[in-house]
């Protein structure tokens, strides 16, 4: 039975994010949290939130066996572009693209 948990809006790159989570696909899930815990990036920390509360969903909701669960899947969508100005050299400017990214981490049993 999958179990998913999402965070959306979240001001981080997709790109970035990405690399991240193909290092969790298909790990049991406690392999997957130390991973995450021990990975010194911000994606890795932002997903580590949404792979804890989606353990969390499959206790609580499904009564499911945590140390059975393995990550079965993880998306990671583009988001809105937040689109900023910087002044540049002789009166021009430059557009800066902050990039957020809509994250839905899925759990499901062995």
């Amino acid at each position: 039975m999958e179990i998913l948990a999402r965070a959306r809006f979240v001001r981080v790159s997709p790109q970035k994010t990405r690399l991240v989570a193909a290092n969790i696909k298909k790990q049991p899930v406690e392999e997957a949290l130390n991973i995450l815990k021990f990975t010194p990036t911000k994606p890795a920390k932002e997903l580590y939130k949404v792979l804890f509360a989606a353990v969390a969903n499959a206790e609580h909701s499904s009564s499911l066996d945590v140390d059975e669960l393995f990550v079965k899947n993880v998306l990671v969508d583009e988001g809105p572009v937040m689109k900023r100005i910087k002044p540049r050299a002789m009166g021009r400017a430059t557009r800066i693209l902050k990039r957020t990214s809509h994250l839905t981490v899925i759990v499901d049993e062995i």
